[in-house]
């Protein structure tokens, strides 16, 4: 794992619970303790988190930090590789929802290869891409955007998507686990996310290889909730990413398709 995207998800670890221990984000990443303190004082040193005893405490609110502009160019090649992998498993003529996040801005880029398709957007960086393209039905979910992320939650969003239903739900994710299952750092990003697997005759989850062995704050669904998962071929590099070969392992024990992109 890089050292960019394992600082990004040592914030959001200690952002989505307020406070942390380093044993436990060392577990949770598959790290040294050693290496957390370090990237802990990297992320002080930003103004990010505060250093306590034994582990630190966030220091603003998850919104206001580490969002979506900071993390949009992190990987961005491998991102958009996955991106074009996803899109082609999309057959034209379906009605797709398309989940937040920055790899998921990437399939949003390449949908329009797969045209004609009705694509629901679940955030405001996947409209702009999507907007005016030919062959593109464009729906915006409604609901709250969330400052930094630009994602659409909150009850406003879950009625919408609870009258929907969707051939296709191309879930972005925080973590896999190979007990938790699917996770997110947010619980309204959760909350939108379970919505949509519930109105969704399928769901396709895309996520790079730092995401593997990752749990997050709240549960979304354990791995057979999902059918097929597109990630990047470090994932089965025990290396770079000591919990990948584990966590797609399990994933195929669960039934669910595994695509290296």
């Amino acid at each position: 794992m890089g050292v960019a995207n394992r600082l990004d998800l040592t914030l959001r670890l200690v952002q989505g619970s307020g406070r942390m221990a380093v044993s436990e984000l060392a577990q949770r990443l598959g790290v040294s303790e050693m290496t957390v303190r370090r990237d802990l004082d990297t992320l002080e040193h930003q103004g990010l988190v505060r250093r306590v005893h034994g582990g630190a405490v966030a220091v603003r609110p998850r919104e206001e930090a580490g969002g979506f502009a900071t993390r949009e160019h992190w990987q961005a090649a491998t991102k958009d590789r996955l991106g074009a992998a996803l899109a082609a498993l999309v057959e034209p003529g379906s009605r797709v929802l398309l989940d937040a996040g920055t790899t998921t801005v990437h399939v949003a880029g390449h949908l329009a290869t797969r045209a004609p398709l009705t694509v629901a957007v679940l955030s405001l960086q996947a409209a702009q891409r999507l907007a005016d393209r030919p062959g593109i039905d464009l729906l915006v979910i409604g609901g709250r955007s969330r400052p930094g992320e630009h994602s659409l939650v909150g009850p406003l969003a879950l009625r919408t998507l609870e009258s929907l239903t969707f051939d296709c739900f191309v879930m972005s994710i925080g973590g896999v686990h190979a007990e938790q299952g699917w996770t997110e750092f947010s619980l309204d990003d959760a909350a939108v996310k379970q919505a949509g697997l519930a109105q969704s005759a399928r769901t396709v989850a895309v996520a790079d290889a730092t995401k593997l062995g990752v749990r997050a704050f709240s549960r979304v669904g354990p791995l057979d909730a999902v059918r097929t998962f597109v990630t990047d071929t470090a994932a089965r590099d025990p290396a770079t990413h000591p919990s990948g070969p584990p966590t797609l392992a399990a994933l195929r024990e669960a039934g669910v398709e595994t695509l290296l992109a």
